[in-house]
């Protein structure tokens, strides 16, 4: 197996015992990025000068017998919605597109401290806005199984990046789904830690009550390395936790013999595939075959959870992005006549469609006479949403649903913007709960016809024998990160979903 295809945990083992080098294994990923780049463009910024620096440095801090982090030499990619010192940060915004942060996001610093090399900054959609990552500013990242479709969102580059082999670890934020759904899409590990266990210090915010910065691997145990990395109080961060750490990788290989599992009805309702379904359930028995217990359990609110997220995230991002006024950073109008015309050209002309329409949706549930009748009334639905997973938790240690309701969809076929906010109906409860979730992949079914998909790949017709990945979502209790990994660890153990790898053919199209 190529380097660049093998877990963190792998390559761990082989840079301590001097098997590859740090530049080696940097190396791999930039050629891997090469060849593949064109076809995928997972990346908004890549910094090749830079991760062979790093690289070098750890290369020379284990010739002299220093003790290094697991992850010393592993290369990553972040999220181009994190900053990152004298590399540019874009948010995949117009906006932003020549803007080059004066410091580093918290994680980015843990990672440094780690000695993870950075080889680039990864797309995503505009301000973390969607579920494709269609609405770039710049440009659509593809999805390695099938370049006709899309990576899911919004971090869809990290997700690519990783699923490809360009990067072993990346890092994305999660506002709704936007680590798990395009885990889900991509085939690879993706969670969503507890609010408030990882620093959002220097990551551009969308909305600040629901945003959370977490990590992609190949594997939950990569996942866990990563995690045991970038999580942590912080004092720069009022909304970070100060609780204990744990190692996320001791407990592993305790099994699932003895947990219970709970199975949402409602995650398994209309509108999940029956292929996903068929999928999920599956799942469930290898668990079960492995000594865990299920059950089904019903979550009563969960059909009104969508609703008020696009209340709730659309009234955050409005307050949010009100700094980008074409005075204090970011681009400003060519043209203007007044203040308030500069301020408006330099909006018009900066943010994209989904940016403006959410902004106008989150100012409108704001203005005066409609606080209470959509804002207020979407935390009360919150409040219940967040009962719900009370009340399960007092019964099971997990909850097991579906990602996404379906396998990647065709680039273009989702048109109607409540279409595409459907594709978040399993995740965003998680993230109105401030709960941990992570997604892996758990089987394979052929897309859905997609008449008219824009991109021209080979399969974007009848699916020609693709096989497209479907992602298992695993819910634990707040700060209970351990027993997701735990159980995400023991399915991976029993199965091989996550060993499968995309096959870029020499047209650009992807087949499993």
């Amino acid at each position: 197996m190529a380097l660049y295809y093998k877990s963190a945990k792998e390559l761990a083992g082989m840079l301590s015992r001097r098997e590859v080098s740090a530049v080696e294994l940097t190396r791999a990923a930039l050629d891997r990025a090469e060849q593949v780049e064109e076809k995928v463009k997972s990346f908004v910024t890549r910094t090749p000068d830079l991760a062979l620096a790093q690289a070098e440095a750890v290369d020379r801090r284990r010739a002299t017998g220093e003790t290094l982090s697991s992850l010393a030499g592993i290369p990553v990619a972040i999220k181009d919605n994190m900053n990152t010192f004298g590399v540019r940060t874009t948010c995949s915004s117009k906006i932003l597109a020549n803007y080059i942060p004066p410091y580093d996001a918290t994680v980015v610093d843990r990672l440094n401290a780690a000695g993870t090399v950075t080889v680039g900054k990864t797309n995503l959609d505009e301000f973390a806005m969607g579920s494709s990552t269609e609405n770039s500013g710049f440009f659509t990242t593809r999805n390695p199984w099938d370049t006709s479709r899309v990576p899911g969102g919004s971090s869809g580059g990290s997700a690519a990046a990783v699923a490809v082999g360009e990067a072993v670890i990346s890092l994305g934020s999660d506002t709704g789904g936007s680590i798990r759904q395009p885990a889900a899409l991509c085939g690879v590990t993706g969670l969503k830690p507890t609010y408030g266990r990882v620093s959002r210090y220097g990551l551009v915010a969308f909305a600040s009550s629901l945003d959370q910065i977490g990590p992609f691997g190949r594997t939950a145990e990569d996942v866990a390395l990563a995690l045991s990395a970038i999580a942590g109080h912080d004092r720069l961060d009022s909304t970070s936790a100060p609780v204990p750490v744990p190692d996320f990788t001791a407990g592993l290989n305790r099994g699932v013999k003895g947990l219970k599992i709970g199975i949402p009805r409602e995650y398994l309702a209309a509108g999940i595939s029956p292929a996903v379904r068929e999928a999920v359930l599956r799942a469930v028995e290898v668990l079960v075959g492995l000594g865990a217990e299920a059950e089904e359990v019903s979550m009563p609110h969960t059909e009104y959870a969508l609703s008020a997220y696009y209340v709730i995230a659309p009234a955050e991002a409005s307050s949010n992005l009100a700094r980008y006024d074409g005075v204090r950073y970011g681009v400003r109008a060519g043209e203007y006549s007044d203040l308030v015309d500069m301020f408006s050209r330099t909006r018009e002309e900066g943010f994209g469609p989904e940016v403006k329409r959410r902004i106008m949706l989150g100012t409108y549930a704001l203005s005066s006479g409609y606080y209470d009748a959509y804002y207020l009334k979407a935390q009360k639905v919150r409040t219940l949403v967040n009962k719900d997973f009370e009340e399960a938790f007092r019964r099971f240690d997990v909850l097991v649903t579906p990602t996404a309701p379906s396998v990647a969809f065709g680039i273009g076929q989702k048109t109607d913007p409540l279409a595409m906010y459907l594709e978040d109906v399993c995740t965003i409860p998680v993230n109105l709960a401030g709960l941990p979730g992570m997604s892996l992949p758990c089987g394979f079914a052929a897309p859905e016809p997609a008449a008219g998909v824009a991109g021209g790949g080979p399969t974007a017709g009848d699916g020609n024998g693709l096989r497209l990945p479907i992602g298992l979502q695993i819910i634990g209790k707040a700060f209970d990160e351990e027993t997701v990994l735990r159980v995400g660890h023991a399915f991976q153990q029993a199965t091989d979903y996550h060993k499968q790898r995309p096959a870029l053919d020499a047209k650009g199209g992807a087949r499993q």
